[in-house]
């Protein structure tokens, strides 16, 4: 395996005034067997970065290394990697065992060689049952595991998956969720993992490139991008519910800088006798928690509530009151973080 090494990354589409630029100068440093998610909303720029890294989008300017070797001119298949795509491409007229072969048979690999390694990827994804299957014979699930086992047999320096859970339901995303997660641990495998679902981003990664606009707005652990968010988009992209941003409180109550953005995770609100007079709007249950959104003044906050606690009634003014230590201050004119968060 290898590092991934991104300097000043750019990417512009057309040339003069009909010029796009849809990358701002990405760097990142990623160790050699990481796990890396890139996440953020559709248009962020997060899958031209992937493609930029295997080669299948040029680069406009700064410099991709795949373990120690600038691989800017290099052609996908000089750059030693593996791809695993949103839908599976997979050859319908081919079986399970002869689609994971296929690159290996045209690389001439020898033929004891190439059932070895198919033989081992099966059994690591739970497809020694199926290789004599074709793929309209397998459910969404088992089609990604052939994917992934066709990029696992070809033994490359690093993965690359762009949103492969997307076409899969909820329960087959989280169940896949682990296989990728044992694939990982089995393997030691260095990785870059797109996706726009924030939960996918922090179950998956060690390490996380938060994007917005075609710029990195964070790198780092879940719990600190979680924890420890660098910017209001940050704040309101990670986490579900997003975090309470309050813009028109006087935050020299709280000790905060006069002026700022105040941030409070929705776990973090405490329902008591004396505090912010919030009103009930709505009520969501989610099984072992709820959901309660309030009116406070002209902004709204949302409560995260056991669901071994009363539930309000809509229309009841809840006295609200934040965990001074889970406090958040962001500058009110760039959305930058201030300060730690104690």
């Amino acid at each position: 395996m290898a590092s991934i090494s991104l300097q000043a990354v750019t990417k512009t589409y057309g040339s003069g005034k009909q010029s796009l630029q849809v990358l701002h100068g990405v760097s990142a440093e990623i160790r050699d067997r990481e796990f890396i998610v890139i996440v953020g909303p559709s248009g962020c720029g997060k899958s031209t970065l992937l493609r930029m890294v295997a080669g299948l989008e040029e680069i406009s300017g700064g410099t991709i290394s795949i373990g120690g070797r600038v691989v800017n001119d290099l052609e996908p298949s000089e750059r030693d990697i593996a791809m695993v795509f949103q839908n599976y491409a997979l050859y319908p007229h081919m079986s399970v065992f002869d689609n994971m072969a296929y690159g290996l048979k045209i690389a001439k690999v020898p033929r004891d060689e190439i059932k070895a390694r198919v033989d081992k990827a099966a059994r690591i994804l739970e497809l020694g049952a199926l290789l004599d299957r074709k793929p309209r014979a397998l459910s969404g699930g088992q089609r990604q595991r052939v994917a992934m086992g066709r990029a696992i047999v070809r033994q490359p320096q690093v993965f690359l998956f762009d949103e492969p859970l997307s076409n899969l339901d909820a329960k087959l995303r989280v169940q896949t969720r682990l296989e990728i997660q044992k694939l990982h641990r089995e393997l030691g495998i260095t990785a870059l993992f797109v996706t726009h679902d924030q939960v996918e981003a922090m179950t998956l990664a060690e390490r996380m490139i938060v994007m917005n606009a075609g710029r990195m707005e964070q790198f780092g652990t879940p719990e600190e991008v979680y924890n420890r968010p660098a910017t209001t988009f940050v704040a309101s992209f990670m986490g579900s519910p997003p975090m309470n941003l309050l813009k028109q409180l006087n935050n020299r109550d709280f000790g905060g800088p006069e002026g700022a953005i105040l941030g409070i995770r929705p776990e973090h609100l405490q329902i008591g006798s004396t505090g912010w007079a919030a009103q009930v709007e709505t009520i969501e249950m989610l099984g072992a928690e709820r959901l309660v959104y309030c009116r406070l003044g002209d902004e709204t906050l949302t409560v995260r509530m056991e669901e071994s606690l009363p539930s309000p009634a809509l229309g009841q003014t809840l006295q609200l009151s934040p965990r001074p230590e889970r406090l958040h201050w962001f500058d009110r004119a760039t959305g930058q973080r201030i300060g730690a968060c104690a």
